[in-house]
């Protein structure tokens, strides 16, 4: 069931995100937008970088190789999502609009859907995800 919740998940996040490139509310002009959507990018880079070459999945589906808790994972557990997230959410706020907002949603309830599926998988097949989850955050330290 979780597997499949997963694929859901996914699908709302990527569903968002080609909704709002269809509408052109992704990219903005605006500086500030511009330096989140970097900083998201960049985030997202060094979490590839640091989770190596395991393959992604569209199903919730803890990797081989030991849990990764180096790099951005030292601080989130998450770091994907949340850049995905960031990204995301600065283009909404430099084109707010309902729509934008509801797409916007959708790819973080999307994400938020695919944490709660893949951790208690994480923690079955890792034990020492217990003790990891208490020295980080999900996705934005100090707030989730």
């Amino acid at each position: 069931m979780k597997k499949t919740l997963s694929i859901i998940g996914y699908l709302g996040m990527v569903g968002g995100l080609l909704g709002l490139l269809a509408l052109r509310k992704v990219f903005s002009p605006s500086p500030l937008v511009i330096s989140l959507q970097v900083a998201a990018l960049l985030l997202m880079i060094w979490a590839r970088v640091t989770f190596g070459r395991r393959s992604l999945h569209l199903a919730a589906n803890p990797t081989a190789g030991g849990l990764v808790t180096g790099g951005p994972y030292r601080y989130i557990r998450h770091p994907i999502y949340a850049a995905v997230c960031l990204f995301v959410w600065a283009g909404v706020g430099g084109h707010w609009s309902w729509n934008t907002g509801l797409l916007g949603a959708l790819v973080l309830a999307g994400a938020v859907l695919r944490i709660f599926c893949e951790e208690p998988l994480v923690a079955a097949r890792y034990p020492e995800y217990a003790q990891y989850k208490t020295t980080t955050w999900r996705m934005i330290p100090y707030v989730y």
